[in-house]
């Protein structure tokens, strides 16, 4: 099964589009991170992918069905959500909180079943919140939270999983954690897509990048083909070296001073900034979207 987005196009305000015509396909078995500057869609479009908010214009499949034409129920059993934000008002056990990721699963008046308390206790551990389950989600830090959405939608047991910045409020351990089980459940042949700011996370955990850039897609693509210093520079108009360890790891830093508007509308190779170490030859062309 494949969930794919067809010329969507959503806006918050009249005439001013957040998204713009943007088609895009996810895939089983891959984990694909989507990058843009503040205000470039990516939230607005995690959402419309995942059945919760409909296109103005456009179609979101999942197969070839419409899914904003099937029941919230199913959608619900294919799709899954970990928003950016949520403000917990009732002092619910973290595991009671893990466990309404099972809701989709359960008849309007059944108990969780051992299934259901297995799939919470294997999604807290996963996130490495065994130890707080029986907390009170009121009294969690910002990252702990962050972790506790991650588990619940774990535990929902969808094939596709949209998570918006789930490396944001994270120690560089648990950001590691995290984003190595993204990785497991990609292997899994689960299809996980990430909302994120950071370039170098996506350059070492995604089997896909796609830059957005004012509600449109500019390019899609291998990590190594799209996160270069020249389509950085035209996603985030400044200028970014890329560098290359002896173990042959990159890693991509923000380079002094800022890119002036004339330089900033990219290669079609991606690579053209004076403060690359690496040459253009030896980095395969990304496509233009």
């Amino acid at each position: 099964m494949r969930l794919s987005a067809h010329g969507i196009s959503y806006a918050y305000t009249p005439g001013r589009p957040v998204l713009a015509g943007l088609s895009l396909e996810v895939r089983e078995g891959e984990v694909l991170f989507l990058l843009g500057p503040n205000g470039s869609g990516k939230t607005t479009l995690l959402e419309c992918l995942c059945g919760l908010r409909e296109p103005q214009r456009g179609k979101v499949l999942l197969g070839d069905r419409d899914v904003y034409s099937l029941p919230s129920r199913t959608r619900a059993k294919h799709l899954g959500y970990v928003p950016q934000v949520h403000r917990p008002v009732f002092g619910f056990r973290v595991w009671e909180v893990v466990l309404m990721g099972r809701a989709p699963h359960l008849g309007p008046f059944a108990t969780p079943g051992k299934k259901d308390l297995r799939e919470v206790a294997w999604a807290l551990e996963a996130v490495g919140l065994t130890a707080l389950a029986g907390r009170p989600y009121t009294q969690l830090s910002g990252g702990e939270l962050r972790l506790a959405l991650i588990a619940r939608g774990l535990a929902q047991g969808v094939k596709f999983l949209f998570l918006d910045e789930p490396d944001a409020h994270l120690d560089p351990s648990h950001q590691h954690r995290v984003l190595g089980l993204i990785g497991e459940l990609a292997e899994r042949g689960l299809a996980p897509v990430v909302a994120s700011h950071h370039p170098n996370n996506a350059l070492h955990y995604g089997g896909r990048v796609a830059l957005l850039g004012e509600g449109r897609l500019l390019t899609d693509g291998l990590p190594e083909e799209v996160l270069t210093p020249g389509w950085l520079r035209e996603l985030y108009g400044m200028e970014f070296e890329l560098l290359v360890g002896g173990n042959g790891r990159r890693a991509l830093i923000p380079a002094q001073g800022r890119s002036d508007s004339s330089s900033s509308t990219g290669s079609e190779s991606g690579v053209g900034s004076r403060y690359s170490r690496e040459s253009a030859a030896s980095l395969p062309a990304a496509r233009k979207a």
